[in-house]
Formats: C-alpha cells, structure tokens, sequence
C-alpha cells in the first residue's frame, strides 16, 4: 500500500538528510516534490496545499534550518504532519457500559461493506468480545447469504431473516436477541447505494433511531481514490457517521483516500482492511501509517502481530535450538508457517524500518507469498534424515526432491544455500552481532540472482 507515494516521499527525504545544511531554498525544493508526491497521490488538492504549507512554516519557522542535523528534522516535521493529516493519534470505538455495543455499517455498494462487517467482527472476536452481526441489506439478495456465511466463518452469531422482511424490522429485531444471547457487540450491515439515495438513507436514518448505535462506521473503497472522499463528505452532509473503516487499503498503490479523508471529513479512520482474509483487519494508527510511508517501518504493530499469531513456546524452543545451533529445515518450516499466520510476506516486511528499497528488490525479485509455498514443498519432499543434516542432499536427492516439489535441481540447490547462511546469521545473532535486515535481504537477493 501506498508504494507510490512512499517511493517519492522517501526519495525527497532521503535528499534532504544528505545534505549538511539546508537554505530556505532546499526547503521550497522539497516542498515541491511533496506537492508534487501528494497530488499524483490522489490527494485533495486543498488538503495538499494546506499541509506543503504547515510543513514549510514548521520547517522554516521553529529553528529547523539552524539545527545541527536539518535534513532529520524535516523528515520529523513530515512524519509529524502526516500523522495529523490522518487523524493524529486515532481513535477507539466507543464500547457501551450496558452490552451490546452496537455499530452500524454503512457505505455504497461495492465498497466492501458486507465482508466488512464480518471482518470487523472477527477482529473484535480476537480481542475478547462476543459479537454478532445483523443482515439488513435486503436490497442485495445474495447480501444476506454471503453475511451469513462470512459471519459464521469469523465465529460470529449471524441474525438474518431473508430479504422479504423490512429491515429496520430485522435490526430491531437482532438488536433484542443479541440482548437475549448476551453479546458484547452487534454489528449491522445496511443496504449499499449506488449513489447518495433518499430512500435508502431515510431507511438508514431509521435503523439508527430504533437501534441507537454507539458508532456508525462509513465503508469506503480506497482503491476508488478521490471518489472516495467524495462518498465521504456526501455521506457526512445527509447523516452523521463517527468513523471510517477503509476497505481494500491493500490495493492501493497510491492513498489519496486515506491522506485526504479526515481533513475532508472530520472523521477518522478507525479500520483498514489489508487483505482479503478475514483475519486481515486492523485498527488504523495514523502515527505508524506516516512511519511507514517514510520508510520508518511500524515496529509496534509487527509486534503486536507477532504477540498475537506466533506461539510463545514455540518461540522459546526456536530460541534455543539457534543458541545451540540445532536449527533444522524442519524448524525452517515451522517458522514460515508462523510467519504466515501474521499475512502477506509484503506486508509483514513493510513493517519493519529501513526496509523501503529493499522491498522494492523483493518485488522485483518476484519474491512474495508463492516462493513460500515452493519452499515449503521442497521441505516437504525430503525425507526426515534431510531436513536434519540437508549437508547429505546431493545428485539424485536433489533430483528427486525438485520432481516431488514440482520445482527444479536449481531451485533444491538455492534453498539449500539459503538455509546454510541462514544458520550463520543465527549463530550472529545469539551472540549478540544482529545483521542489518535490509544488508540481509539483500544478500539473499544476491544469493538468488546468481
């Protein structure tokens, strides 16, 4: 996500912090390339000219230029500003003292609303919730179906009655057996619209006086750039949303929306969806969004997934076994399915800093998710003994194991070579000489090209 403009913003900075002294002309010349950055973005041009200028002012106006490191502190005022342009620290949805919490889901057709909605409840599942989620999209006939399907996928109760039954019927009607079966939060899926309906939106209206919802979230497609704004601030002139959840943010190369939304609106991003899986849901932080739009990389979240999807036990026998130097294939195998669990290998990467360029090499490289799984086949084509002591695959092992895997002798003998420097990089490591992550994916790059 946002690779475009990442690129850009991280060319502009990196040029700033290799100069010894900036002049108020350096600053202009950024600005620029920022202005620039932003609108190919996508981005709102009032919102682009208003945060070149609070940037130049705080750049040229708080003692930057005559700081013994100028370059830093521009970079520190950018990061600073487009954490505010997103929202600033963010924010928390608002759960009731009196469960259930209700959250009600709106936003035009095709957005992404309905697997939103089960989305949403399978990352509230995940924190420790009980939640439900409500069919109230009768426009749609295969609407109700897919929410129940998807909502009992995420884990969560689904409360559907069809199509022919009016839904602000339905939701009233979920919102008192969600009180019944004790849930902590229902979430209600409403009709999408092709556009600013009146019909729809007084039905919309009317699901929100029967439920009283504690926050309505607006779904909105990032892929659809400024159109999606625009969705936004109409939405915001008929009826009052608190929050938005931007679907498909994975997608999007550019992220025009996602800058521009909160100043257009005045209402933050709560969620971003990043992948198709249900799992792929997260809270959005506009602090780490802007770190790694610079290239700074978003430690805390990669440790938030690590704390959530990886086993701790695991982790302590990895930990072992790599102080020992006892690091087999088979423990290579249990590690990528690990690492798995967290999302796509892009995505897991991107999190963390001075990882920018070398992605850049990863995707050119054609390094993704599909060469995990053709590691993973090689392991699993070898035989125990292998796994162990892969010093004993030679001629026909090696043979043998590309024809099980669907892969080549080329391709045994790389993986093979990898896990050999891997080991070393580990032994480094347990003794306290931690590689650079970018050097070390780039001599893995090297290692392939050869």
């Amino acid at each position: 996500m946002f690779d475009q403009l990442s690129e850009r913003l991280q060319g502009t900075m990196s040029d700033l912090r290799s100069r010894g002294k900036l002049t108020e002309d350096d600053v202009d010349k950024a600005m620029r390339e920022i202005r620039l950055a932003l609108l190919e973005a996508d981005v709102n041009f009032k919102v682009t000219k208003q945060f070149v200028a609070d940037v130049r002012e705080k750049a040229i106006g708080e003692g930057v230029l005559s700081s013994l490191d100028p370059g830093q502190m521009v970079v520190k005022v950018v990061n600073e500003q487009l954490a505010e342009l997103m929202g600033g620290s963010g924010r928390e949805l608002v759960f009731a003292s009196k469960p259930p919490t209700v959250i009600l889901m709106a936003g035009l057709q095709g957005s992404g609303k309905t697997t939103a909605t089960a989305k949403l409840a399978k990352h509230l599942i995940g924190e420790g919730k009980s939640a439900g989620v409500a069919a109230c999209d009768t426009q749609r006939p295969a609407a109700v179906e897919q929410l129940t399907r998807l909502g009992e996928q995420a884990g969560a109760t689904v409360y559907a009655q069809g199509t022919e039954r009016d839904p602000v019927d339905i939701a009233e009607w979920a919102l008192g057996q969600a009180r019944s079966d004790g849930l902590d939060v229902l979430i209600v899926d409403t009709a999408g619209r092709l556009h600013i309906d009146e019909e729809l939106m007084g039905q919309l209206a009317e699901i929100k006086k029967r439920t009283k919802p504690h926050d309505v979230l607006l779904v909105v497609d990032a892929m659809t750039g400024q159109d999606a704004v625009n969705v936004a601030e109409q939405f915001a002139e008929v009826t009052e949303f608190d929050g938005v959840l931007m679907s498909k943010l994975d997608g999007d190369a550019r992220g025009g929306a996602a800058l521009s939304v909160k100043a257009v609106t005045g209402k933050p991003i709560l969620y971003a969806s990043t992948g198709e899986k249900l799992e792929q849901l997260e809270k959005f932080h506009p602090d780490r969004m802007a770190q790694r739009i610079l290239g700074m990389g978003d430690v805390l979240s990669l440790i938030e997934k690590a704390e959530k999807d990886l086993d701790e036990e695991e982790a302590e026998e990895l930990e072992r076994k790599m102080r020992q130097d006892q690091f087999t294939l088979d423990d290579f195998l249990k590690q990528l399915k690990q690492v798995r669990k967290m999302g796509p290998l892009s995505s897991v990467l991107g999190m963390m800093p001075g990882m920018g360029k070398a992605m850049k090499d990863l995707r050119s490289a054609n390094i993704d998710d599909r060469e995990l799984d053709r590691l993973e086949a090689m392991i699993l084509s070898m035989t125990p003994e292998e796994r162990a002591n892969p010093d004993v695959i030679r001629g026909s092992r090696r043979r043998r194991i590309a024809a099980g895997s669907g892969t080549n002798v080329q391709a045994v003998k790389q993986l093979i070579k990898q896990f050999d420097q891997m080991r070393k990089m580990m032994k480094m490591m347990a003794s306290g000489k931690m590689p650079n992550p970018e050097a070390m994916i780039r001599g893995q790059l090297g290692a392939r090209r050869r």
